[in-house]
């Protein structure tokens, strides 16, 4: 099976090196500058699962080669529409196209552009990031993606995939219900990125200041009310189970929202804040927690144009 991924970043970079580690057929679609350094360094992945550093294949969006059977589409939502236009030479009628973007506002265009038939739901859970020489480091033991078809069913190609992704040492998960761990990949990420923007702090500190968890817990129940009205998908304890789950993060914790906003890069406060205040003005619910953290990352990228 012929596997691209797009991007050799923190995650295009880690689960693919994890695939290529494995033994599998994969090539990343990668930018100039990135496909240069690349090509004299090498793709080095650190992490608590096991260190690798690999050559990989590498190509442009210029280069001329046979469709992909599957793509795994790790870009960030602001690089979505450029990320569909380099994808389409290598889109063929069998092609799965399997985005790992946060949020759920890049599906129905991915759909509308290549067709509900060649969209797989998927997300991961996963700490990773570039540091500063281009490597891939992945900061905590967790590293999850979880994959399927959108209508719940368990299709013969999906099945395939997973064979194809078998073996790694990343564990990649078909699902019979993907549709509800994006939605809830999508309350988690919300929530945890806003506190951690809003409050310029990793997660240990948030946790232990006064008010600190009543924070978080308020912000999760006022985003799970949207996301219920808007009937998504939700576990009836999902709440409890993130706040649960809140006190197991590491101490220095960050969000990839977070750690873009130390590096004065741009960040995705449209696709996934904003989408679900648009979403709580559709149904008139209050959200005030949420808009402040929206309004504080309107300010971020105001100062950074």
């Amino acid at each position: 099976m012929r596997i691209l991924i797009l991007g050799a970043g923190g995650i295009g970079g880690y689960f693919g090196g994890r695939l290529v580690e494995s033994g599998k057929n994969v090539t990343f679609l990668v930018r100039p500058k990135r496909k240069s350094y690349l090509e004299r360094n090498g793709l080095v992945i650190h992490s608590d699962n096991g260190d690798y550093s690999f050559n990989p294949q590498l190509m442009t969006k210029e280069a001329e080669t046979e469709p992909f059977d599957v793509i795994l589409l790790s870009s960030k939502s602001y690089h979505l529409d450029q990320a569909i236009e380099d994808l389409k030479p290598f889109v063929h009628e069998q092609t799965v196209i399997i985005p790992l973007l946060n949020g759920v506002a890049h599906i129905p265009k991915l759909q509308s552009i290549f067709g509900k038939n060649k969209i797989m739901g998927g997300y991961c859970i996963i700490e990773t990031a570039l540091n500063t020489t281009g490597e891939v480091v992945q900061t905590s033991d967790f590293d999850k993606l979880f994959f399927g078809e959108l209508d719940g069913t368990v299709s013969d190609r999906a099945k395939l995939i997973e064979q194809s992704f078998s073996g790694s040492k990343s564990d990649f998960m078909l699902s019979s219900d993907i549709n509800r761990g994006i939605w809830q990949k999508y309350l988690m990420i919300t929530v945890l990125s806003s506190v951690t923007t809003m409050m310029h702090a990793p997660i240990g500190p948030i946790r232990d200041s006064k008010g600190g968890v009543d924070f978080v817990r308020s912000l999760y129940e006022e985003v799970a009310s949207i996301i219920r009205t808007h009937k998504a998908p939700l576990d009836d304890n999902i709440v409890e189970k993130y706040m649960k789950g809140l006190t197991q993060l590491s101490y220095h914790f960050k969000t990839s929202m977070q750690r873009d906003m130390e590096k004065g890069l741009n960040i995705e406060a449209d696709h996934l804040q904003g989408y679900l205040l648009n979403l709580a003005k559709q149904y008139q619910l209050n959200a005030p927690l949420l808009y402040a953290s929206y309004q504080n990352h309107k300010v971020y990228k105001e100062m950074i144009q």
